[in-house]
């Protein structure tokens, strides 16, 4: 059933009545189309919950320079951050992450960019533009994803070439010597033959000054080149290639550490904190220096009722960083220190080599009105090979090899115009080999993992549904305390179980999007990551258990012709469960833990909530344009986003929390409709907020933020 007169279209269409004339009909919002199941659908057609971004609200977090990071709370649920600066981003949804800092940890949130999977962290952080859309995919994707997607997945589609021409060119230019520039051109290049061209160039000057060392706009710039391209041959009606290669070249500043900015007892940063001053005697102001390349083919080959689909992609990265860990100068053994307290000098460098490999193939129906099936196989292959250097003791190389096999299936069948039943299954196999000078160490673990959905069709915009969902994240290894003199760690296999009640749907004649869904889920053996501590190590372990329960909320808002809004907010209220498990503390016992300590020293984290999982996010957009002529108008936009308690590390301390952060961001200015030109002023961070992002415990209470207040100008042309 469609719904046709909703009642505010009842009442133009009565006034109209009385005046003697027709209500003109309001504007509808677009069809999301997303691609969470590999295949084109309506998002009212999936049972899950899936949050999208793009066009202007997507947009415009960059053109301040921001990176990856950028998402972090602009849907309900996800999360993000980094003590690495631009290249190591971290992933968090609905609680569940790793605030593992080193390059060989593995996540629980996948990152997958034109349906080519990163699975290292540096290959996550690969630069955002030309992207036609972005999908948040929330719980286990057991069936079509399978192995460490227990959080779920964030996902990038780029613009595809198309026969006719187009192209766009955006130039950001703001304060502290931001400039942002993107451009992309495509067409046909002969009947069957199309191509585009995407560049990225991002900069920023240094603006924060050493006073250690008396350098003025020492450090806190980058300079960021990125190009990707594709080129699709459309070798015959039922035949067709998609070549795509990628390239990125980053110089800049890491993350910047600062010593001290918390008082003992307090949260707030204090007056030892200032965004535009550091005190750093080590770590050559923090440089940072990365390059990747990557190579992808598609090809779609329709073989009568069916098509299959080949994979192929090749991605490498190397580079490396270096910082002032402890984020001051001296030491309480040295002549002078700080600021404030600081029991020893830290500076490590850290480099990577990694590459991978990954093919998939699937074999699918024809999208039908009863019946849908997809099979497939998969295979992951990588290397990676970190160097860390701590200064003091000479520099040590460790490799990580993983091999991973899967073969999936999914089918949905409609019952009836109202009733389907959408179920999948996927085998795993995962082996890792780790070697360093004096280890060697090898995991692996094979699991079935699937998921399955009921979904209700109440009429054609409106759709419930139940789902139960399992996951597995991979054994893992962290070798990392091998540099300093420490053995290697290894944790088992974890495996979620997760339940998840829903519903979307559109009301007012399409003029609102709802969509919402509660959540609860259990991990068993969950993987967490203690870090730092009185002997600065990087420990997995497992617990016996974790659990969340929560929910999201999306709404998008068309008000009239020219106002729309959208809304969401998420709640993820998470629990480690293990009664006996501890670990270290803060370093120099500096910081004021609130859980049981043990006669070593040793901290129980029984009921704690996950590290890193904001209980609340928030976000909230609106867009309104004004008409001056029939081709031209002038627009303001605003966005928002919250982050609400959230606890940093494992243990609970009353430095290591934030709670109330928040970020805004506006851009006002005149568009001509009809050409695709717009000029506009911006600004990122509007109010200046300086945001705790994470913090380092082993030598003092060191800090880091979010990046910095940028006002600008922009313009931008379509053709």
């Amino acid at each position: 059933m469609t719904r046709t007169n909703a009642p505010r279209m009842a009442i133009a269409a009565a006034v109209a009545a009385v005046i003697g004339t027709s209500a003109p009909a309001m504007a509808q919002l677009e069809e999301v189309v997303v691609t969470a199941q590999k295949r084109e659908q309506g998002i009212l057609d999936v049972p899950l919950s899936i949050a999208t971004l793009s066009g202007e609200r997507f947009t415009s977090m960059f053109e301040g320079g921001a990176d990856i990071r950028a998402l972090s709370a602009r849907v309900p649920g996800l999360y993000a951050e980094s003590s690495n600066g631009r290249v190591a981003p971290r992933f968090y949804i609905r609680g569940l992450g790793n605030i593992d800092f080193d390059l060989a940890a593995s996540q629980p949130v996948s990152i997958i960019m034109d349906e080519v999977v990163k699975e290292n962290v540096v290959l996550k952080s690969f630069p955002l533009f030309d992207i036609e859309r972005v999908e948040v995919l929330r719980g286990p994707q057991g069936s079509l994803f399978g192995r460490n997607t227990t959080a779920g997945i964030v996902k990038f589609d780029s613009y595809k070439p198309t026969q006719e021409f187009e192209g766009r060119v955006k130039v950001d230019a703001g304060s502290l010597g931001t400039i942002n520039v993107e451009g992309a051109v495509g067409g046909g290049l002969t009947d069957n033959l199309a191509g585009r061209v995407a560049v990225l160039v991002q900069n920023r000057d240094d603006y924060i000054d050493n006073d250690y060392t008396g350098e003025s706009d020492a450090l806190g710039g980058f300079e960021e080149n990125a190009a990707k391209a594709f080129l699709q041959w459309d070798a015959t009606d039922s035949l067709t290639f998609l070549l795509g290669a990628h390239y990125r070249d980053l110089d800049g500043t890491s993350a910047i550490f600062r010593a001290n900015v918390f008082d003992p007892g307090s949260n707030s940063l204090n007056e030892n904190y200032d965004r535009e001053t550091v005190y750093f005697d080590e770590g050559d102001n923090n440089p940072q220096e990365y390059e990747s390349t990557g190579y992808n083919l598609k090809i779609d080959w329709d073989i009568g009722g069916m098509t299959l689909t080949s994979i192929t992609a090749y991605d490498e990265a190397d580079g490396y960083s270096l910082g002032d860990i402890d984020g001051g100068f001296g030491a309480v053994f040295l002549p002078e220190m700080g600021p404030g307290f600081i029991p020893f000098p830290s500076q490590t460098a850290d480099s990577a080599d990694t590459d991978q490999l990954t093919q998939e193939f699937r074999l699918a129906s024809e999208y039908g009105d009863r019946f849908n099936w997809q099979v497939g196989a998969f295979y992951f292959d990588s290397e990676l090979e970190v160097e860390t250097n701590p200064f003091f003791i000479p520099a040590t190389t460790v490799k990580h090899e993983n091999t991973t096999w899967a073969v999936f299936g999914q089918g949905d069948y409609a019952f009836t115009d109202a009733w389907t039943l959408t179920a999948g299954l996927r085998w795993t196999d995962d082996e890792k080999d780790f070697t360093a000078p004096g280890y060697s160490e090898n995991v692996s673990d094979d699991q079935i993992s699937g998921d399955l959905a009921l979904s209700y069709a109440a009429d054609e915009r409106s759709l419930f549904w139940a789902k139960v969902g399992t996951g597995f994240r991979a054994p893992t290894i962290q070798g990392r305390d091998v540099a300093f003199g420490g053995a290697p760690s290894v944790a088992d296999s974890e495996t979620i179980t997760s339940f998840e009640f829903g519903y979307k749907s559109q009301f007012f004649d399409d003029t609102m999007r709802f969509n919402a869904a509660l959540f609860y889920y259990e991990v068993e053996d969950i993987q967490f990551t203690a870090v730092g501590g009185t002997s600065n190590n990087i420990q997995l372990i497992n617990a016996d258990t974790g659990t969340g329960m929560g929910l999201e909320m999306d709404v998008e808002w068309l008000l009239t012709d020219n106002f729309v809004m959208t809304f969401g907010v998420g709640y993820a209220d998470t629990e480690i469960e293990d009664s006996g498990l501890r670990v270290g503390a803060c370093g120099s016992g500096r910081c004021t833990v609130t859980n049981p300590v043990d006669e070593n020293g040793f901290v129980f984290i029984d009921g704690n909530p996950f590290p890193n999982a904001p209980e609340t996010t928030f976000n909230v957009t609106a867009s309104y344009s004004y008409p001056i002529s029939d081709a031209s108008e002038l627009f303001v936009f605003t966005d928002w986003s919250y982050q609400g308690d959230t606890n940093i590390f494992l243990y609970d301390a009353k430095e290591f929390q934030t709670n109330g952060q928040y970020e805004g961001g506006f851009r006002a200015g005149w568009r001509r409709v009809d050409r695709g030109l717009e000029v506009a002023v911006f600004g990122r961070n509007i109010t200046d907020e300086e945001n705790v992002m994470g913090a380092i415990d082993f030598n003092n209470l060191t800090g880091f933020t979010n990046e910095p207040q940028v006002f600008g100008v922009s313009v931008s042309s379509e053709f």
